[in-house]
């Protein structure tokens, strides 16, 4: 059992090592397609390591940044901008690996303290309230800095109670990451019906479709931008967290991994705000499509929200014409390869390369006829469903299991 009167003991006690990494010289200009992990914020999530927009450096970049490298089992936390305060584990799947000096590495004595317990009290509810209010106590940027890491108190049970209480908690993480399988499952099944039918033209009654010129008779080509009612970007403001809760400023950073679920550290536009600058309010239905960071032209779909949201200008709005394209189509022809890599082509910055709306838009799209766009949209839409629905039963787990770690760790359940 926890014991309830130990007192909490401060983090730097605890660990061998905690700092943060550094970027190399050159920046974007020195990642290579594979070579040694380099961690960068936005692979890290509160418990989950994403390789989305992983980077990679060569050997000799890797050596003269030894001092941050990454062991199995270190604790990885995000200590600036907005992602900061966010948490996980290193998967051994990504090492070797360095991290860029947005996120800091703790790793544990392990005979003091596990670092899966470190890892579920960081990202436990109180903890994150505390290191988000420690974060915005320094300036205009948020930031963790060491100190701040080193002087953290955290409850202390004996070893065997944080292996117990991990043990549980994990059994709750491993039902979230079976139903995550599911859903990569039910994505990519949606991917490959795309793939077959719009690109490797093997849709229902292809065999009666004359093709010239690579285009199916009956289809035509257009601009992802012309297929819209609109095509707007979101709204420039000069001061993103105004207090008040009336509408959430989305940013790319607020948006799942592989749909749209927004996570953590909300900013917050007023309503005077919001109509002195006319902005632009996201509906469910509309797609936002990222002009940066990578993967540049990424899109989601826009689905019901229990709040009113605008969205920040690195991000595009589209509102596709039902007329001339069904979402779900459009959805998946921006998501796909051949789109993606047409917007990365066309994005421009030597540090933080971005895509311009005008050249976004002006990209083209085969346009097949409605009914058989409708076809795959049924099948697609379904699928969807399916993820959103596996998406509320982890937010239900997560929830459990987040009412739970307190009592677990202040002794009121024992273990």
């Amino acid at each position: 059992m926890t014991d309830k009167t130990s007192s909490p003991v401060q983090l730097g006690t605890l660990c061998s090592k905690i700092g943060s990494g550094v970027t190399p010289r050159g920046g974007d200009s020195v990642y290579i397609s594979e070579g040694v992990s380099l961690i960068r914020s936005q692979n890290v999530y509160n418990l989950e390591f994403t390789s989305d927009g992983l980077a990679y450096i060569d050997e000799k970049q890797a050596e003269k940044m030894d001092g941050v490298t990454v062991l199995e089992n270190d604790v990885l936390l995000n200590i600036t901008g907005d992602s900061v305060a966010r948490c996980c584990i290193v998967p051994s799947s990504v090492l070797p690996a360095r991290v860029n000096q947005h996120v800091s590495i703790i790793r544990t004595d392990s005979t003091k303290l596990n670092p899966h317990y470190l890892m579920y009290y960081l990202t436990s509810p109180y903890a994150q309230a505390y290191l988000l209010s420690l974060a915005g106590s320094g300036g205009t940027r948020k930031a963790l800095t060491k100190s701040m890491i080193e002087a953290l108190k955290i409850p202390l049970p004996s070893l065997s109670a944080q292996d117990n209480i991990v043990s549980v908690l994990s059994a709750y993480d491993d039902l979230i990451e079976n139903n995550r399988r599911r859903i990569d499952l039910l994505e990519q099944s949606a991917r490959m019906l795309y793939k077959e039918w719009f690109v490797s033209l093997r849709f229902p009654g292809h065999e009666h479709v004359k093709v010239k010129d690579g285009v199916p008779q009956g289809w035509e080509i257009s601009t992802v931008a012309d297929v819209c009612n609109s095509f707007e970007d979101g709204d420039w403001i000069e001061s993103k967290d105004q207090g008040g809760e009336d509408y959430r400023l989305l940013q790319i950073s607020n948006i799942g991994e592989d749909d749209f679920v927004e996570t953590g550290n909300f900013r917050y536009v007023t309503e005077e705000t919001f109509r002195r600058l006319r902005c632009n309010e996201v509906k469910p239905g509309d797609i936002l499509i990222s002009r940066m960071p990578e993967p540049i032209g990424r899109a989601w779909y826009v689905t019901e929200q229990p709040w009113k949201m605008i969205t920040a200008v690195d991000a595009t709005i589209a509102r596709p014409n039902p007329e001339r394209v069904n979402s779900f189509y459009y959805l998946y022809h921006i998501n796909s390869p051949s789109h993606l890599a047409a917007c990365a082509a066309r994005a421009t910055g030597a540090t933080r390369p971005r895509v311009t709306r005008k050249n976004m838009g002006a990209l083209p799209i085969a346009v097949p006829p409605l009914n058989l766009q409708n076809e795959f949209s049924n099948i697609a839409s379904d699928l969807h469903r399916m993820k959103t629905n596996l998406r509320v039963q982890n937010k239900q787990l997560q929830q459990a299991r987040d009412l739970l770690l307190p009592r677990l760790m202040n002794g009121e359940i024992p273990v």
